[in-house]
């Protein structure tokens, strides 16, 4: 019996980020990273120096989270972390055709070869201004695989930005992927209302200076940090 290690299931509700936004979704979200973002809004599902881990995540059989997601009605879902690629041997079960799987990924895992056959897109997001060490958080070898994904249409790259200087660093590994800028995607960073406006302002005009999409967190403009929606 496959099991995966379970932060939350929630929905029905709606995609709140990226190039699906508004989409009626239900959310798998799998405990464990292999990164310590430190403005992550998802710390439960990591960091256990501030939360219990016995508590916060628990593993749970494949066919029960099909039969949660059955009970939402939805026709997409999408499943987040953590980091749900470091469970990448354990997922073929999970991605279930009866749903349009979306995942939501920091790209330091390449895609199995069997990746754009169940999952119909990709937000990749690469973390450029975090704590972590640079070859910790951007794998080239990773991030080359997903680019490839990008250009089938199969994915897409997001970036978490606060500040000018950070869509000055989006451009140097736009330009080392060679993506599309139809494929880039920057998101401000927020947690709450005050924080998502104001970066967003901010960032605006470099946005489009760089002729890039733009995102906002729908959920954090409905719900702010309430978790389980």
């Amino acid at each position: 019996m496959t099991t995966l290690p379970v932060s939350e299931i929630f929905g029905p509700t709606w995609q709140g980020e990226g190039p699906y936004a508004g989409t009626r979704t239900g959310f798998v979200r799998l405990g464990l990273c292999n990164l310590s973002c430190e403005w992550c809004d998802t710390p439960y599902t990591w960091d256990w120096s501030r939360f219990d881990q016995a508590a916060e995540v628990a593993e749970l059989p494949i066919a029960k989270i099909h039969a949660q997601l059955d009970a939402m009605a939805v026709p997409a879902v999408c499943l987040s972390g953590g980091e749900p690629l470091l469970q990448w041997h354990r997922l073929p079960d999970l991605l279930d055709p009866r749903w349009s799987w979306h995942v939501e990924t920091n790209g330091t895992i390449p895609p199995p070869p069997w990746w754009g056959e169940k999952v119909t897109h990709t937000s990749v997001s690469p973390k450029i201004n975090t704590r972590d060490k640079l070859s910790k958080r951007i794998n080239p070898r990773a991030l080359r695989a997903w680019s490839e994904l990008a250009r089938a249409g199969r994915a897409c790259f997001k970036f978490v930005c606060s500040e000018l200087a950070d869509l000055d660093r989006v451009a140097e590994l736009v330009d080392e992927l060679d993506l599309d800028d139809r494929d880039v995607w920057i998101m401000p960073l927020g947690t709450n209302v005050t924080q998502l406006v104001h970066h967003h302002a901010a960032l605006a005009q470099g946005i489009e200076d760089y002729g890039w999409n733009t995102t906002t967190r729908l959920h954090i403009l409905l719900w702010g940090q309430e978790r389980a929606r």
